[in-house]
């Protein structure tokens, strides 16, 4: 009878595990399963187990093609399975590709003249998924909030970035989760930084491979009322609850899909955004409305200069401007009081109020 062996932490099992015992069986008679101990999880990577001992030991028993699974506790790196291999004997020692001490692992292997099988990973039965992002999905929340960008767009894009300048913005409800987005899509409200929050994803690193700035991720997972560094990662500098805003804020569909990646490099008058995110930042500060809105209107002076389209005027808003750099989506309108901002909306469906939102 052919024994064949194999160890990992094996802490949350899932799709790629199975395919890995299925084929590792298929090479014996016998297939063994040692997983790390919750000591040695700990010890070497910092982690509690989702799961005692005993427990994942016995859902790994159950599994159709395991035979018989054992517990490694020794306390060398990497080898937490010597003790239970040198006793078993098993005829074959199988590792993934990725495998760690490759060296040190043939030579455990000669110790009992076992076969040392380097199993190179074939293409999945399904969509590739690790402990770390089942985790990730298990903690992700099931609802988010969208956001507004008051003053400093395009700071938060690292090759734009200017020192000691700021981004200021704020998180906003109504939320959406992955069953519910009751907003256009490409809307300017930094949707794709929501829906990796709700899939479990670094939105940052998502944004940053597209070439784009990391406010939408960052303030969506603040949440509240945010000032931010400028700079090449999200740096928050101060914030509020924002709910001295209430009551305050409201956005209307311009018609027209947003497209951040494709405007990105376009030429526009960084200063004066700069100058934007300072006015804008001096009214969160304070939390005055009416100052906010005065780095709203120099914001907007420098999307209209880009060759952004004006927007349409309302006489009762403070400031209006574009939400994003994308020349489109939603455009963010504030009011000094919530009766000018209730009735500005319940003249157009294409307008909706929205709230700031604080977890």
């Amino acid at each position: 009878m052919k024994t064949v062996f194999v160890s990992g932490c094996y802490d949350i099992l899932h799709a790629g595990h199975i395919q890995f015992f299925n084929e590792a069986r298929a090479m014996g008679d016998r297939l063994v399963v040692c997983f790390a101990s919750a000591d040695v999880l700990w010890r070497h990577k910092a982690r509690k187990p989702s799961l005692p001992d005993e427990h994942k030991k016995a859902l790994l028993e159950s599994l159709r093609m395991v035979d018989s699974v054992v517990i490694g506790e020794d306390p060398k790196l990497g080898f937490d399975f010597e003790s239970h291999f040198l006793e078993i004997r098993p005829e074959i020692l199988v590792v993934t590709s990725d495998t760690e001490y490759r060296d040190e692992k043939k030579e455990l292997c000669e110790r009992v003249n076992a076969e040392f099988v380097i199993l190179e990973k074939t293409p999945p039965q399904f969509k590739p998924v690790s402990t770390s992002q089942i985790v990730k999905m298990i903690a992700a929340p099931s609802s988010a909030p969208l956001r507004v960008d008051f003053a400093g767009g395009w700071l938060d894009v690292p090759r734009h970035a200017l020192e000691g300048e700021y981004i200021v913005n704020c998180a906003i409800q109504p939320t959406v989760s992955l069953g519910n987005w009751d907003y256009h899509q490409q809307s300017g409200l930094g949707g794709s930084g929501a829906w990796a929050l709700l899939n479990g994803a670094d939105g940052v690193s998502a944004e940053l491979d597209l070439g784009v700035g990391w406010q939408d991720p960052a303030v969506i997972r603040e949440t509240g009322c945010c000032v931010w560094r400028s700079g090449p990662r999200p740096v928050l500098d101060f914030k509020r609850n924002g709910s001295f805003l209430a009551g305050k804020m409201a956005i209307a569909w311009t018609g027209a899909p947003h497209d951040t990646p494709g405007v990105v490099d376009n030429a526009r008058d960084y200063e004066e955004i700069a100058q934007s995110a300072r006015l804008a930042r001096d009214g969160v500060l304070h939390a005055n409305v009416s100052r906010i809105a005065d780095g709203i209107r120099c914001y907007y002076q420098t999307q209209l200069a880009e060759g952004m389209p004006p927007l349409v005027e309302e006489d009762s808003a403070l400031a209006q401007k574009y939400c994003g750099g994308g020349w489109g989506g939603y455009a963010l309108y504030l009011f000094h009081q919530k009766a000018q901002r209730d009735n500005w909306v319940a003249a157009d469906s294409a307008r909706r109020e929205i709230e700031p939102f604080t977890r």
